[in-house]
């Protein structure tokens, strides 16, 4: 979806609950419309902020906050276990005035792993941390911290359980929302700046240290205000190998397309025959939006001044659930 009308002091707020979607076949009304539920949190949490006057990154960082607190997605509460049994999760932000950026890998205690990315950013010297010293940077800025029984979820487990006995047994099933999953969101505010944040659990079974392209700036997660913001959802293997993200600010910058032509031809012409499933979300420093993917589906919403939360499952047109006027700014 695009939109080449944007006032300059226009926001505009675009989130992703992951690529690689539930079968339709297994998608109820019920869990269906809880899906459509929790992206819509996700876009009102962003919107407050950008409506008020706030920036990019604060919207971002609410937005992505409230995907990693439902347990429906692939990211904090809700994120999906190794092959060992535990959780290891990555999340990335960037500033697109400056290009700051920091990223966490491999981590389980933080409720909120963007904001554990945000305090790498914001608090040490470095763009990515790992493991034990991320989590102890996390205690020094007094993050809330979780025990692992809040980030345990019966269906994450279950869908361990069967991905190592089709693992056993050879099988594969061909469901995308084992292989991977992810949130992000990408924000214009009304100064004209750009950021974006992506986090994770990782895909179901993946081998102990694994970490996928979430967290690696260029891949999974890019702001620049000059050309656009991105979060990736995907096959993170492939999207590292052809630094998704920078690859669609490049094409913007020096071969001057423009953002949706750029997303679409990384999507679709590059990563897909490649083997890279999944998509991407997308603004650039105008204030249009695209939401390209290569599979079955991505869940996936906007937001703008009007306060028309827009969301989306499957390949059908985003949804319009208006606000109240009283809740909007």
């Amino acid at each position: 979806m695009t939109d080449n009308n944007i006032a300059d002091n226009a926001f505009a707020l675009a989130i992703h609950g992951g690529a690689g979607t539930i079968l339709r076949s297994k998608m109820t009304r019920e869990r269906e419309a809880a899906y459509h539920a929790g992206l819509r949190r996700a876009l009102e949490a962003g919107r407050v902020v950008l409506a008020d006057g706030g920036s990019a990154l604060d919207a971002v960082s609410a937005a992505v906050m409230a995907l990693e607190d439902e347990p429906l997605f692939n990211a904090g509460r809700g994120a999906v276990y190794t092959s060992a049994g535990k959780q290891e999760m990555d999340a990335a932000v960037m500033d697109g005035r400056d290009r700051s950026a920091g990223a966490v890998a491999g981590i389980c205690g933080p409720r909120n792993p963007v904001l554990a990315a945000r305090a790498v950013m914001e608090h040490s010297s470095h763009v990515m941390l790992i493991g034990e010293s991320a989590l102890e940077l996390c205690r020094k800025q007094g993050l809330p911290f979780e025990e692992k029984s809040y980030f345990y979820t019966e269906q994450r487990w279950n869908a361990l359980q069967e991905t190592l006995a089709m693992r056993s047994s050879g099988a594969d099933d061909q469901d995308e929302s084992r292989k991977h999953g992810t949130v992000g969101a990408v924000a214009r505010d009304r100064h004209g700046n750009l950021a974006a944040a992506t986090s994770t659990g990782g895909m179901t079974a993946k081998a102990p240290g694994r970490v996928g392209d979430s967290p690696v700036i260029g891949a999974g997660t890019w702001a620049d205000n000059e050309t656009c913001a991105i979060s990736a959802t995907g096959h993170g293997e492939i999207f590292i190998r052809y630094a998704a993200a920078h690859e669609i600010a490049s094409r913007m910058r020096y071969a001057g397309q423009s953002l949706d032509e750029a997303s679409r031809a990384v999507v679709i012409d590059m990563l897909a025959p490649v083997g890279g499933s999944g998509g991407i979300i997308a603004v650039d420093h105008a204030g249009n939006v695209s939401l390209p993917f290569n599979c079955s589906g991505m869940y996936r919403g906007i937001v703008r001044g009007d306060g028309r939360l827009l969301t989306a499952i499957y390949d059908e047109p985003l949804v319009d659930f208006q606000i109240p006027e009283r809740l909007k700014k």
